[in-house]
């Protein structure tokens, strides 16, 4: 039996906009609204974008022995994840990893917040909230720990873009002390009022919210967890403080080409049923100094330093817009026109172009004078030959084939982890 597609709370809301909907994850999603998917992306590199994410899944883990058991499930170490200096994990924080099987291969990835010692907020995927819920459940053996799946119990959104700041000013309580000791990947407040958190977050109207200074864009912006009954109120708080500001609903599809040039995976396709291994993300691991081992053990880590994978997964940019769908599929070739891989992921971002074999976006302080990107389609690709930054290789579908560059990095002068007090005046 098929399962029920699953509407959010704002579903009515990007309906009744004309928003071209799509299943995503068990759930009807607006792809794109009528403004398109090139303004809504630019929107976040130059104003700001507000995406309706309260598809993805919560799940809250507590008791006296819940870090311990994320410790033994959650691949990153939480006692040294923070700063260059590695530090613990603490209050008001919180910091990017993967659930994996005994085996290396993911789960799921997620983000975990720490709420207080004795108390986490698991952010995953749309569907996972099940899956990551019955991983940790099956592993707490008896550990002091409850474990609440919150799929559906929460609303939440994402706003993102350099205005942001200047939007929530306008619709929070008390902005100057909540911005105050607010650097990325961080948060205050909780949707919970009866929450242990240290402080709270409340709207102009008294609302709780959970605030972040994380996101999916690479870009500076916030990420909001309320209640559900407060949470259509709360987007059109927002909407309506933002239109001074340019503030622009956007879709699944200006998530995703966002996401791609900020060299940010997409679950179930960047990563997945493979060992975690050759990527761009080996943060997500807790790699000794020298990458020779791990600085704690945790579900999947012996498959990992065991096992002989052979496969590559690559950041590339190409050299004009054109894309290749990876689900036609499309294979990746060398030089010499030998298949050595296939495309995880085939977006335009429309914010980069290049000039004399330089890649700028229109964020970018250096940029050429009139410069006026018309995009570059960038992504992922996983091989069998481990490519070098540099070195190009050949897309195709059964449409076209496009040339790309394996490249470290591809939309330069991303602002997510700059200080908030650079874009409050």
């Amino acid at each position: 039996m098929e399962k029920e597609v699953k509407r959010t709370l704002l579903h009515g809301w990007h309906f009744d906009r004309g928003a071209n909907m799509a299943q995503f994850g068990e759930y009807d999603m607006p792809l794109w609204y009528p403004t398109g998917t090139k303004s809504e992306h630019l929107s976040v590199l130059t104003n700001a974008g507000i995406f309706d994410t309260s598809h993805m899944a919560v799940v809250m883990v507590a008791g006296t022995d819940s870090l311990d058991l994320l410790q033994h499930c959650f691949s990153n170490n939480m006692d040294a994840c923070i700063g260059k200096q590695q530090n613990p994990l603490t209050s008001g924080k919180c910091v990017y990893g993967v659930f994996l099987k005994d085996n290396g291969e993911v789960i799921d990835d997620a983000i975990v917040f720490q709420i207080d010692k004795a108390s986490y907020m698991v952010v995953v995927n749309a569907g996972m909230g099940g899956a990551i819920s019955a991983q940790l459940l099956a592993h707490a053996d008896r550990r002091s720990v409850n474990i609440a799946d919150l799929t559906d119990r929460v609303g939440k959104l994402d706003m993102q873009g350099p205005l942001s700041a200047k939007i929530l000013i306008k619709v929070l309580k008390n902005p100057e002390a909540v911005f105050d000791k607010l650097p990325y990947f961080s948060f205050k407040g909780h949707f919970d009022k009866n929450s242990s958190a240290a402080e709270s977050v409340l709207l102009a109207d008294g609302t709780p919210i959970l605030l972040s200074r994380t996101g999916y864009t690479g870009e500076f912006g916030f990420e909001i967890f309320v209640e559900p009954d407060h949470f259509i109120r709360t987007w059109d708080m927002l909407i309506e403080a933002g239109k001074e500001f340019g503030l622009m609903a956007c879709g699944l599809a200006a998530r995703d080409s966002l996401r791609a040039g900020a060299v940010l995976p997409l679950s179930h396709q960047d990563i997945g049923p493979w060992p975690f291994l050759h990527n761009p993300w080996p943060f997500a691991l807790a790699y000794n100094a020298d990458f020779s081992g791990f600085t704690k053990q945790f579900i999947g880590s012996e498959s990992l330093l065991k096992t002989d994978y052979g496969e590559y997964t690559l950041p590339f940019a190409g050299y004009d817009l054109r894309k290749v769908s990876s689900h036609d599929p499309a294979i990746v070739k060398d030089d010499a026109g030998n298949q050595i891989g296939k495309v995880l992921t085939c977006a335009t971002d429309m914010a980069i172009g290049r000039h004399n074999d330089r890649i700028y976006s229109i964020a970018s302080p250096d940029k050429p004078e009139n410069f006026n990107p018309r995009g570059l389609c960038c992504g992922f690709v996983k091989t069998t030959v481990r490519l070098s930054p540099g070195q190009t290789a050949i897309l195709s579908d059964n449409r076209r084939k496009i040339k790309v560059e394996i490249v470290n990095d591809i939309r330069p002068n991303r602002t997510a982890r700059l200080a908030l007090s650079g874009f409050l005046n």
